[in-house]
């Protein structure tokens, strides 16, 4: 089940919503939350359900070994169990294929069903046992709230990674009121807008360039569908965690932010503190600083973060291309950091504009590499933005004129404007005069004007991607 689909919205957050306001007790509450959790996984994965119970089950119980006597050695265990599963899973069939490749084997490669959601369930277990070494005081005794903090619905399936940390008091006592209950609601149908409205649309864009012959394509055309996906994932990847994030506050939870206007960075090193900040953090808190972070000299330091990126693609999924998405990004960093690529620490405004171009640059060029099927796919996609020319930017045979209709166009310049902090800027500028409260009149009405949008786009949608069957 997902957020984007009128069964969640019509049938299941309801039939859960309104029981859990009905009662106040927070352990029928937390109850309520499990059954319900485990409902929505078990949805769309019936079999995957189970695996996500053995998790549960197992690290709770590796959080009460690493307080006690052999410690380290149940840390190490808890990886090894946390690590193997994810490979078994998401990792085994591309080692396969990658010895028959390269060693010429006829190894059977059997199929195997990738659970949705296993990377987040995964990490978060694994950070709270890890967290639980750390501060024996964090230990949970029982084993409802750990049911409850790795398979609470809202953040399940697409994030972002929650610490337990952030939601131990919570988990034991927290309350839902009107206020909590409107901005959650709001924050809710932010983040479906941006999935419905934006990210459908510009998916439908990028996906006509990229399952395009590319030989049809222009210069023009392929530019064009690499500057949709980047705006697809970034409105379907923030839209789930603006979901994710309002349906909290609904239920009383705290989730960080996991997106920062990332487009509006000058730098790459930048962008990475406001692209998916669970990720990124997770990785940086349990990968980069383990391995000395930046304390051990500059070679150490480089090597540390080329491996925290080549993690990072590995992560997103088993194929060459996020691999090598990871592996760019990491290079950039180091070209940043070492002084290469100076300008991006430039305050001037020149270079800071300079800056800002290179960004989104190599974001969307890296972004190409990351949607493509293949790596020749994705250069050779690349290499029709420098080489498709046919006496004009649009071929006779292009398929740009199909990939932009009238309302396409229109949700392109909606979505480059609010990839910016545009509203963030209007409402400050509306504070400093005093008209906060018009603000929050306008932003009501808009609110339900997106609201009754979502619902006809639901109603009426044969496009409805969920991208993250792909993590």
């Amino acid at each position: 089940m997902v957020f984007s689909s009128t069964v969640f919205l019509f049938l299941f957050l309801p039939a859960v919503y309104i029981p859990y306001l009905i009662f106040k007790n927070i352990w029928v509450r937390n109850i309520l939350l499990i059954t319900a959790s485990l409902v929505f996984y078990a949805y769309g994965e019936p079999k995957a359900v189970l695996l996500m119970i053995l998790s549960i089950i197992m690290n709770w119980l590796f959080g009460l070994g690493v307080t006690g006597r052999h410690k380290k050695l149940m840390l190490i265990l808890s990886v090894i169990f946390n690590v193997a599963m994810l490979y078994v899973f998401k990792y085994l069939c591309f080692t396969l294929d990658i010895i028959n490749i390269f060693a010429g084997g006829a190894i059977s490669v059997p199929s195997i069903a990738l659970p949705i959601g296993i990377s987040f369930f995964t990490f978060q277990a694994m950070s709270y046992v890890i967290d639980v070494y750390k501060k024996p005081e964090l230990k949970e005794k029982n084993i409802l709230n750990i049911f409850l903090y790795i398979s609470l619905f809202p953040q399940l399936i697409a994030g972002p990674i929650v610490r337990f940390e952030d939601l131990a008091s919570e988990l034991r006592k927290r309350s839902v009121t009107l206020d909590k209950t409107v901005e959650g609601m709001k924050r809710f149908i932010y983040g479906l807008s941006k999935k419905m409205l934006i990210a459908n649309t510009m998916g439908q864009i990028a996906d006509g360039a990229f399952n395009s012959d590319l030989s049809e394509l222009s210069a023009l055309g392929a530019l064009v569908g690499g500057i949709a996906y980047m705006l697809q994932i970034y409105y379907d990847f923030s839209g789930y965690s603006d979901m994710a994030i309002g349906l909290g506050k609904m239920f009383g939870f705290t989730f960080r932010e996991n997106f920062n206007y990332p487009f509006s960075t000058s730098s790459m090193q930048d962008f990475w503190r406001r692209w998916n900040i669970s990720v990124s953090t997770w990785f940086k808190e349990y990968v980069y600083i383990p391995l000395g972070g930046n304390r051990k000299g500059k070679m150490r330091t480089s090597i540390n973060k080329m491996i925290v990126f080549f993690l990072t693609g590995l992560w997103h999924g088993a194929n060459l291309t996020f691999i090598l998405w990871g592996m760019i990004h990491g290079a950039f960093l180091l070209l940043e950091g070492c002084g290469v690529i100076g300008f991006v620490k430039s305050r001037n405004r020149a270079a800071k504009a300079l800056s800002h171009v290179y960004c989104l640059i190599v974001i969307m060029l890296t972004f190409v590499i990351f949607r493509a099927d293949t790596v020749q796919q994705a250069f050779e996609f690349i290499g029709r933005m420098f080489t498709g020319f046919s006496g004009s930017f649009v071929s006779d045979n292009d398929v740009l004129p199909h990939l932009l209709t009238p309302y396409g166009i229109i949700t392109s310049v909606f979505a480059v404007v609010f990839a910016a902090p545009v509203s963030v800027k209007l409402r400050d500028l509306m504070a400093k005069k005093g008209r906060s409260e018009l603000c929050g009149y306008i932003s009501c009405v808009f609110t339900v004007i997106l609201l009754i949008m979502c619902v006809g786009a639901l109603m009426t949608a044969d496009y409805n991607p969920f991208i993250y069957f792909r993590f």
